[in-house]
């Protein structure tokens, strides 16, 4: 939506006996735009789209929360309304089904595209209500700004843990096994274990991912501030039965 200095300008451009074609280089804006403000200078009041709510299902949206955190973003349309971009790496085609299953569960009939990029795709998709859903939205990068959770965003992170801690897992995170070699009767042998990292730069989503592993019995380290480990026994076993590997 052109403002309406853009609109009077552009005017002024053709009062002065310039063609539509050059007005519309210097302006950047169209031929068709120019043309129907010699009509209408004002722009069309716009509808407003009813809020539709809470999210439709908060099974979904507490994996979705966690996938928006780690590598999501919401950004405004050149109009309006907003677009909500997920990205999932090209090597996890499970994943990214399951963030185009989990948008459409939280917004049924909402439409849902992907972007292709390099290496991965952007999941995407447009609704004028997406800051309200997460209004963690801002400018500039996660890890530059506060990060807190709405109180009923926590209300529904607390009923599904499990979920939130996927997402991020599913993001951000990853499942590797491990290696060392220990002398067993004087030979060294090697073992494999399994373990599951987080990565983040925000410090304030580190502690909503700990916080989260802390309701559900999960032990963790933090090796530096911006890893988090899992690695003890019973705790992967945990993450393998909620969480398991990306797909």
């Amino acid at each position: 939506m052109y403002d309406l200095s853009t609109r009077r300008r552009a005017l002024a451009l053709v009062a002065q006996g310039r063609s539509l074609n050059s007005v519309s280089r210097e302006t950047g804006v169209s031929r068709a735009a120019i043309r129907s403000w010699q009509h209408r200078l004002e722009p069309m009041p716009r509808m407003m789209t009813p809020d539709p709510g809470p999210p439709a299902d908060e099974f979904a949206y507490a994996y979705l929360l966690g996938l928006y955190l780690g590598d999501g973003c919401i950004s405004p349309h050149r109009h309006s309304g907003y677009y909500l971009r997920i990205a999932c790496a090209d090597a996890w085609p499970g994943l990214i089904e399951l963030c185009r299953e989990a948008i459409t569960r939280v917004r049924p009939g909402i439409g849902v595209y992907t972007q292709p990029k390099q290496g991965c795709v952007m999941i995407t998709s447009y609704s004028p209500h997406w800051p309200q859903l997460f209004p963690q939205h801002g400018p500039g990068k996660k890890h530059d700004r506060s990060i807190a959770l709405q109180p009923w965003q926590q209300a529904l992170v607390d009923k599904y843990p499990w979920q939130f801690i996927r997402g991020l897992i599913h993001s951000d995170g990853c499942r590797i096994t491990n290696w060392t070699t220990r002398m067993v009767r004087g030979e060294r042998k090697r073992y494999e274990y399994p373990r599951y990292f987080f990565t983040n730069l925000s410090a304030d989503i580190i502690r909503l991912f700990t916080t989260s592993l802390n309701q559900v019995g999960v032990e963790w380290r933090q090796p530096n501030p911006r890893n988090i480990s899992v690695a003890k026994k019973a705790s992967v076993a945990l993450m393998d039965l909620h969480v398991g590997p990306k797909y």
